[in-house]
């Protein structure tokens, strides 16, 4: 039988790292990078014949007048650009942009593969929605749990569910990725996923509580872990085979959402076995 338990200040301490990196990194950054979904504005994704230099790019647009211009490469040839500029007609700007960068490159054929554009008040509204709907969801598992079983099994699946949102967060941040609807969709999905494989702990850790009257705690859930550690093994990784061929496979439109999916899963299971357990170990010891 592992001894899971062994290892939770040690787990503590790395979670505790991520946590400092990750406000570090805020602070560098500037905050979020957000996606047009949230910001509000205009993006094309253009594909060009031949390669050209994302700089290049921004240097054009902003002789041209743009604002809060930004560049994101996605092969040698597709760079989606992002302006402040918002229009009804959002071809309109796409096309505006692909003339002005058609004039300085005529040698290179431009495409617009996709256009998108949201206003500045709608994508606030947009991304506060997106806060409360993570907020109610964790806020209903916290009073599902503390009903379904005790105050400390409610605790200790709200650390580790804000745990799996929070590290997915911070990826983003770190590698300076977009936060869009769809990251938003993928964070809600992941604490879905999580708190069920924490249920099926706790479940455990209940029935063994009535089993195994007089024996240490800490035995109790370090032994209820084992005996879930194969069905979560199992379901962990057929959901991630499905997710990682959607990483593969579903190209750059669809890498943002399976990239939070898989850090999900991962994390997800982690949080369950040393994030859940410990903490709410911690406070049944109190309520005893």
């Amino acid at each position: 039988m592992i001894n899971f338990l062994k290892y939770k200040y040690v787990c503590a301490v790395f979670s505790c790292m991520i946590f400092a990196l990750s406000i570090g990194a805020y602070f560098y950054r500037g905050g979020f990078s957000y996606s047009v979904d949230f910001t509000g504005g205009t993006q094309a994704l253009l594909r060009f014949s031949k390669k050209i230099e994302p700089d290049a790019i921004k240097n054009i647009l902003t002789a041209e007048g743009y604002k809060g211009i930004d560049t994101r490469e996605f092969s040698k040839n597709e760079i989606l650009v992002r302006v402040q500029e918002f229009s009804s007609d959002l071809t309109g700007i796409g096309e505006k942009i692909k003339i002005a960068l058609q004039k300085a490159f005529p040698d290179n054929t431009i495409e617009i593969m996709q256009t998108d554009s949201v206003g500045s008040g709608v994508g606030a509204t947009l991304r506060w929605d997106s806060m409360k709907a993570i907020l109610i969801a964790l806020i209903l598992m916290l009073l599902y749990i503390a009903i379904r079983f005790k105050f400390a099994f409610a605790v200790g699946a709200l650390v580790a569910l804000f745990h799996d949102a929070f590290v997915i967060l911070a990826f983003f941040l770190i590698t300076n990725k977009e936060i869009s609807v769809d990251v938003i969709g993928a964070i809600l999905a992941v604490l879905g996923y999580s708190v069920n494989d924490t249920i099926i702990i706790f479940n455990q850790i209940r029935e063994n509580l009535k089993k195994m009257k007089g024996a240490p705690v800490e035995e109790v859930v370090n032994k209820s872990i084992n005996q879930t550690l194969r069905r979560t093994i199992l379901t962990s990784s057929a959901t991630a085979l499905v997710v990682l061929s959607m990483f593969i496979f579903g190209g750059e439109a669809l890498r943002n959402l399976s990239t939070a999916l898989l850090l999900g899963i991962v994390f997800g299971t982690y949080s369950s076995i040393y994030i859940a357990s410990p903490v709410m170990l911690l406070l049944y010891k109190g309520e005893k």
